[in-house]
């Protein structure tokens, strides 16, 4: 689940507005396999936010760099490497989603953020498919610390390192938390987890928070 967007506090930043299911969290591998043997990982209580600003998590902020769009991200600890595709909004204002054949990717969403330009930029795909995990499946199990690296069209790459990996109940999602502006580079990775039914799908929203400590 994720929210439908309105624009507030300057370019690049955006906010929730309402509540939109889509078909993100629909989980129809476990909806096909029918049992909870292979749920995807999610973060401990240890992984959470500590008042720190990001900071507690080893390596200072890094100046913002100039926007550009990204079309890779990768996040070594968890095997991550996938292309990214440009997300828009559906006709009802919710994040549009890469399609859910292609396991191995993820979307921006191109009308925030850029990826290491000052604000919050926005990752998000799928934990898994009807063929089984996805892109995403293992961001639960990722750690403070730990390195996201995004590529940029002008050829750089921003570095990222992980502050916080949070779990949401959809009922109690903080949107300002995840979505809100933020004076530095902010980077969000977004996924489903939390409760399943097998009825509704995935329950809330694994979030990963990082910021931007490098470049090359």
């Amino acid at each position: 689940m994720l929210r439908r967007f309105r624009r507030l506090g300057g370019p690049g930043n955006a906010v929730i507005a309402t509540v939109t299911l889509f078909a993100l969290c629909s989980g129809m591998w476990l909806l096909r396999d029918g049992t909870r043997a292979h749920s995807p990982p999610q973060p401990s209580a240890a992984q959470a936010h500590t008042g720190a600003g990001g900071h507690g998590a080893g390596r200072a902020a890094a100046p913002a760099l100039p926007p550009s769009p990204p079309d890779r991200v990768r996040i070594p600890a968890i095997d991550v490497d996938a292309p990214l595709v440009g997300l828009g909004l559906t006709g009802t204002g919710s994040l549009d989603v890469p399609p859910a054949g292609r396991k191995n990717l993820a979307g921006w969403y191109e009308a925030g953020t850029t990826p290491g330009e000052t604000g919050t930029a926005i990752i998000a795909g799928h934990v898994d498919n009807a063929d089984g995990p996805a892109v995403f499946y293992s961001l639960g199990a990722l750690r403070k610390g730990s390195t996201v690296e995004v590529d940029r069209r002008d050829g750089g790459v921003a570095e990222f390192t992980v502050h916080a990996v949070e779990v949401y109940d959809a009922r109690d999602f903080p949107d300002e938390k995840v979505y809100g502006t933020a004076g530095r580079p902010e980077l969000r990775v977004i996924t489903c987890g939390g409760g399943y039914s097998r009825t509704t799908g995935y329950q809330g929203n694994v979030v990963v928070y990082a910021h931007l400590t490098g470049s090359r």
